[in-house]
């Protein structure tokens, strides 16, 4: 039985990959799906501000989410919130994915005292917590789409070079690398052409993972004030803003994007789960039984 008639026999993560495409489709098509731009300014009416969900616009339309306290319509905020935040946790789990990779193989591949190096820095790395890192660059880098990015390249690499690593040394003793090297294959043409395919499995599953954990990260830091800039509102902004107004009673300000994060993480770390169970062959018998 192939993978994808594999993942489909959970029904769990089926509904949360089809819950995950409606997300990535509201996320894309924001701009045609929002009935206001959150990030043009000229669109915002303060008097619309802390509107309740059903309430009516002076333009005519329904804030079937309520308002904001800049007059930001939520239901538009989350469409483009989901954007910025899914743009940010791939981008930079892409990034990541790339330099943990490479850095990886070269330490599996050429062992020694260069794997001893990189794997003591690896140590180094994972033994702080990811936000306290991300929190001191982004104090000293400021705000920013690019900082938060390069923040969480920082905070994820390592992760992504210890699995390679430790698969690729698995993979580097086996006899297809043998009969590579007698026939003189170039260094990086073993790596690249013989080992990285047969590592891809893996690392496509903790990817998929700390996707949902770069989002988490990312609004978490937008929440503390950190990370998104105001003009540019991530989930976790819109949640920060509306931290403040809980305790008057107008909950929809943090509910509905919490809501929408809590979503999107949920379906990222079940259709995650799913994948691990499938490219695992170890596990490969117990699906098949």
């Amino acid at each position: 039985m192939n993978a994808a008639a594999d993942f489909a026999r959970d029904r769990i993560a089926v509904t949360a990959l089809a819950v995950l495409a409606l997300i990535l489709f509201a996320a894309f098509f924001a701009p045609f799906l929002s009935p206001q731009n959150p990030y043009d300014l000229a669109q915002l009416d303060l008097l619309d501000s802390k509107l309740a969900p059903g309430a009516r616009a002076g333009a005519g339309f329904t804030y079937w989410l309520g308002t904001d306290d800049q007059g930001r319509d939520m239901l538009s905020g989350i469409f483009y919130g989901l954007r910025t935040s899914l743009a940010v946790g791939a981008i930079s789990t892409l990034v990541a994915l790339a330099l943990g990779m490479a850095i990886g193989l070269v330490a599996a591949y050429a062992g020694g005292w260069v794997d001893a190096l990189i794997m003591r820095l690896v140590d180094l790395q994972l033994s702080f917590p990811s936000i306290l890192i991300a929190l001191v660059l982004l104090a000293v880098a400021g705000q920013g789409v690019d900082k938060v990015v390069i923040a969480l390249v920082v905070v994820q690499w390592a992760y992504y070079a210890r699995t390679v690593r430790g698969t690729a040394l698995v993979e580097k003793h086996k006899e297809y690398v043998d009969a590579a090297r007698v026939m003189a294959f170039g260094a990086p043409r073993i790596v690249f052409r013989h080992i990285l395919p047969n590592v891809l499995p893996p690392l496509i599953v903790v990817a998929t993972v700390q996707v949902a954990h770069a989002i988490a990260l990312e609004a978490t830091l937008s929440f503390l004030g950190l990370g998104m800039p105001i003009t540019e509102p991530s989930l976790g902004l819109l949640i920060s803003n509306g931290f403040a107004h809980l305790i008057s009673g107008r909950y929809w300000i943090s509910f509905f994007p919490g809501i929408a994060l809590l979503i999107t993480i949920v379906a990222i770390n079940l259709v995650g789960d799913r994948l691990r169970d499938v490219l695992n062959p170890r596990l490969a018998s117990h699906y098949s039984a």
